[in-house]
C-alpha cells in the first residue's frame, strides 16, 4: 500500500525541505496513532483515575499531531507563519505529552512506547521547523 510520502514525492512542487517534510509527516501520523491507542490503553488500566492527565494529553497531541500532519503535507503555496505556528504547537504538545507519558513508562508498557513516538515527533517537528527561513 502506497504511503503518503509517495504521494509527496510525486507532488508537482517539490522543495528543498522534502526530506524534512517526508519524515515529519511519517513522525506526526505514528505519534497521532500511538497517542490515540495510549489513551484508549490507559482507560483500560486498573489505575485510570491517576491517568487522566496523560488520557487528556494523548488526545490532545493526537489531534494537534495529525493537524501538524496534514497542514505540513500541503505543498502548494505554503505560508511561513501559520506553518511555523502549527510546528511550534506540536513541538509542545508532544513534549508535554512524552514527558507525562515518560513518567509511567515503568509501570506501562504503552506510555514508554508513546512517549518514544512523541519524542520521535518533537524531532521531527524541531528539525521542519529549523529548516524555514
Amino acid at each position: 500500500m502506497p504511503a503518503a510520502s509517495d504521494v509527496l514525492r510525486t507532488h508537482p512542487h517539490q522543495p528543498s525541505t522534502m526530506g524534512l517534510i517526508i519524515a515529519c509527516v511519517e513522525a506526526c501520523t505514528e505519534c497521532a496513532r500511538a497517542c490515540s491507542a495510549c489513551a484508549d490503553a490507559c482507560l483500560s488500566e486498573e489505575n485510570v483515575a491517576e491517568l487522566r492527565e496523560c488520557i487528556r494529553l494523548n488526545l490532545d497531541c493526537a489531534d494537534v499531531s495529525a493537524a501538524t500532519g496534514a497542514v505540513v503535507s500541503r505543498l502548494t503555496r505554503p505560508h511561513r507563519t501559520p506553518m511555523k505556528a502549527v510546528l511550534q504547537a506540536c513541538i509542545e504538545s508532544c513534549r508535554t505529552c512524552g514527558d507525562v507519558c515518560a513518567s509511567h513508562a515503568e509501570m506501562h508498557g504503552h506510555c514508554r512506547v508513546c512517549a518514544e513516538l512523541c519524542r520521535n515527533c518533537e524531532r521531527a517537528c524541531a528539525a521542519l521547523l529549523g529548516a524555514i527561513p
